[in-house]
Protein backbone atom coordinates (compact mmCIF):
# COMPACT_ATOMS: atom_id res chain seq x y z
CA UNK A 1 0.00 0.00 0.00
CA UNK A 2 1.62 3.08 -1.23
CA UNK A 3 0.44 5.99 1.08
CA UNK A 4 0.69 10.05 0.23
CA UNK A 5 2.77 12.46 2.03
CA UNK A 6 0.11 15.02 3.81
CA UNK A 7 0.68 18.22 3.40
CA UNK A 8 1.79 19.01 6.93
CA UNK A 9 4.79 16.51 6.25
CA UNK A 10 5.68 18.42 3.34
CA UNK A 11 5.06 22.32 4.87
CA UNK A 12 7.58 20.68 7.45
CA UNK A 13 10.23 19.54 5.38
CA UNK A 14 10.33 22.77 3.40
CA UNK A 15 10.75 25.16 7.01
CA UNK A 16 13.79 22.67 7.59
CA UNK A 17 14.94 22.84 4.02
CA UNK A 18 14.97 26.60 4.09
CA UNK A 19 16.19 27.57 7.57
CA UNK A 20 19.70 26.56 6.64
CA UNK A 21 19.96 29.41 4.10
CA UNK A 22 17.93 31.53 6.58
CA UNK A 23 20.56 30.95 9.21
CA UNK A 24 23.37 31.11 6.69
CA UNK A 25 22.72 34.21 5.65
CA UNK A 26 22.50 36.08 8.72
CA UNK A 27 26.14 34.14 9.57
CA UNK A 28 27.32 35.60 6.45
CA UNK A 29 26.11 39.22 7.76
CA UNK A 30 27.69 38.77 10.86
CA UNK A 31 31.18 36.86 9.67
CA UNK A 32 31.44 40.24 7.14
CA UNK A 33 30.84 42.35 10.29
CA UNK A 34 33.61 40.79 12.24
CA UNK A 35 36.16 41.04 9.09
CA UNK A 36 35.40 44.50 9.07
CA UNK A 37 35.18 45.79 12.63
CA UNK A 38 36.97 42.72 15.45
CA UNK A 39 40.11 42.27 16.47
CA UNK A 40 39.98 40.24 19.48
CA UNK A 41 43.72 41.10 20.69
CA UNK A 42 45.51 43.74 19.01
CA UNK A 43 49.40 43.81 18.49
CA UNK A 44 50.22 47.71 18.97
CA UNK A 45 47.69 49.37 17.85
CA UNK A 46 49.31 51.92 16.24
CA UNK A 47 49.39 53.74 12.40
CA UNK A 48 51.19 50.48 11.58
CA UNK A 49 48.81 48.32 13.19
CA UNK A 50 45.82 50.38 10.93
CA UNK A 51 47.41 49.81 7.75
CA UNK A 52 48.46 46.22 8.37
CA UNK A 53 45.05 45.15 9.31
CA UNK A 54 43.46 47.29 6.39
CA UNK A 55 44.97 45.56 4.21
CA UNK A 56 44.44 42.33 5.42
CA UNK A 57 40.79 42.77 6.06
CA UNK A 58 41.17 43.94 2.52
CA UNK A 59 39.50 47.48 3.07
CA UNK A 60 42.01 48.91 1.07
CA UNK A 61 40.86 48.69 -2.71
CA UNK A 62 40.05 52.12 -2.92
CA UNK A 63 41.49 53.52 0.79
CA UNK A 64 38.63 52.82 3.10
CA UNK A 65 38.30 56.58 4.77
CA UNK A 66 37.78 55.06 8.39
CA UNK A 67 37.35 51.70 10.16
CA UNK A 68 37.00 51.02 13.46
CA UNK A 69 38.16 47.41 15.15
CA UNK A 70 36.68 46.93 18.64
CA UNK A 71 39.00 44.56 20.68
CA UNK A 72 37.44 41.95 23.59
CA UNK A 73 35.44 39.00 23.58
CA UNK A 74 33.09 38.49 20.41
CA UNK A 75 30.52 37.19 22.69
CA UNK A 76 30.39 40.53 24.67
CA UNK A 77 29.36 42.28 21.49
CA UNK A 78 26.77 40.11 20.44
CA UNK A 79 24.87 40.71 23.65
CA UNK A 80 24.64 44.30 23.08
CA UNK A 81 22.04 42.81 20.28
CA UNK A 82 20.35 41.69 23.69
CA UNK A 83 19.36 43.19 26.79
CA UNK A 84 22.58 41.95 28.15
CA UNK A 85 24.64 44.17 27.13
CA UNK A 86 22.87 46.54 25.15
CA UNK A 87 19.85 49.33 24.76
CA UNK A 88 17.76 50.14 22.13
CA UNK A 89 19.49 53.25 20.25
CA UNK A 90 16.76 53.91 17.50
CA UNK A 91 15.31 51.32 15.02
CA UNK A 92 18.01 48.63 14.36
CA UNK A 93 20.48 50.54 16.44
CA UNK A 94 21.80 49.27 19.97
CA UNK A 95 24.25 51.01 22.28
CA UNK A 96 26.42 48.93 24.66
CA UNK A 97 25.85 48.95 28.13
CA UNK A 98 29.61 48.71 28.89
CA UNK A 99 32.73 50.50 27.19
CA UNK A 100 35.02 48.33 24.65
CA UNK A 101 38.59 48.95 23.63
CA UNK A 102 38.64 50.11 20.31
CA UNK A 103 40.84 51.14 17.72
CA UNK A 104 40.16 53.85 15.12
CA UNK A 105 41.40 53.92 11.47
CA UNK A 106 41.45 56.96 9.50
CA UNK A 107 43.17 57.59 5.99
CA UNK A 108 45.64 60.64 6.36
CA UNK A 109 44.03 61.64 3.00
CA UNK A 110 46.14 61.64 -0.55
CA UNK A 111 45.16 58.86 -3.14
CA UNK A 112 42.47 56.43 -2.34
CA UNK A 113 44.69 53.76 -4.32
CA UNK A 114 47.23 51.59 -2.18
CA UNK A 115 49.88 52.00 -0.93
CA UNK A 116 47.06 53.50 2.12
CA UNK A 117 48.26 55.10 4.66
CA UNK A 118 46.43 55.64 8.28
CA UNK A 119 46.09 57.38 10.95
CA UNK A 120 45.21 54.97 14.69
CA UNK A 121 43.80 56.56 17.67
CA UNK A 122 43.09 54.23 20.29
CA UNK A 123 40.18 54.57 22.90
CA UNK A 124 37.92 53.10 24.93
CA UNK A 125 34.54 53.70 24.73
CA UNK A 126 30.44 52.88 24.29
CA UNK A 127 29.72 51.46 21.05
CA UNK A 128 27.07 51.51 18.72
CA UNK A 129 25.64 48.77 16.31
CA UNK A 130 23.05 47.54 13.76
CA UNK A 131 21.53 44.49 14.93
CA UNK A 132 19.07 42.15 12.68
CA UNK A 133 17.70 38.63 14.02
CA UNK A 134 19.63 39.25 17.18
CA UNK A 135 23.14 39.21 15.18
CA UNK A 136 25.38 42.28 14.90
CA UNK A 137 25.78 43.24 11.66
CA UNK A 138 26.54 47.04 10.86
CA UNK A 139 29.11 49.48 12.98
CA UNK A 140 28.43 53.11 13.58
CA UNK A 141 31.05 54.93 13.92
CA UNK A 142 30.92 58.42 16.10
CA UNK A 143 31.51 59.90 13.14
CA UNK A 144 28.79 59.16 11.37
CA UNK A 145 26.68 60.54 14.01
CA UNK A 146 25.85 64.00 12.53
CA UNK A 147 23.69 62.60 10.08
CA UNK A 148 21.70 60.75 12.67
CA UNK A 149 18.63 62.63 14.41
CA UNK A 150 19.68 65.15 17.28
CA UNK A 151 18.15 62.67 19.51
CA UNK A 152 20.06 59.85 18.87
CA UNK A 153 23.40 62.22 18.75
CA UNK A 154 21.85 63.55 22.90
CA UNK A 155 21.22 59.70 23.91
CA UNK A 156 24.79 58.86 22.77
CA UNK A 157 26.78 61.64 24.10
CA UNK A 158 24.74 61.10 27.38
CA UNK A 159 25.66 57.65 27.10
CA UNK A 160 29.75 58.16 27.21
CA UNK A 161 31.28 59.44 30.15
CA UNK A 162 32.85 63.44 29.79
CA UNK A 163 36.66 61.88 30.19
CA UNK A 164 35.52 60.73 26.34
CA UNK A 165 33.10 62.97 24.75
CA UNK A 166 36.40 65.40 23.64
CA UNK A 167 37.39 62.43 21.69
CA UNK A 168 34.59 62.79 19.05
CA UNK A 169 35.06 64.36 15.85
CA UNK A 170 31.83 65.05 14.03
Amino acid sequence: MVMGLSPLFLVFMLGLGLTPLTLAEDDHRYRHFLIQHYDRSPKGRDNKYCETMMEKRHLTKPCKSINTFVHGNKNDIKDICKDKNGKPYGGNLRISKSPFQVTICKHKGGSTRPPCHYKATKDYRVIVIGCEKGWPVHFMSPLSLHTSSPELVLLFLRSISPLHRGNIHC
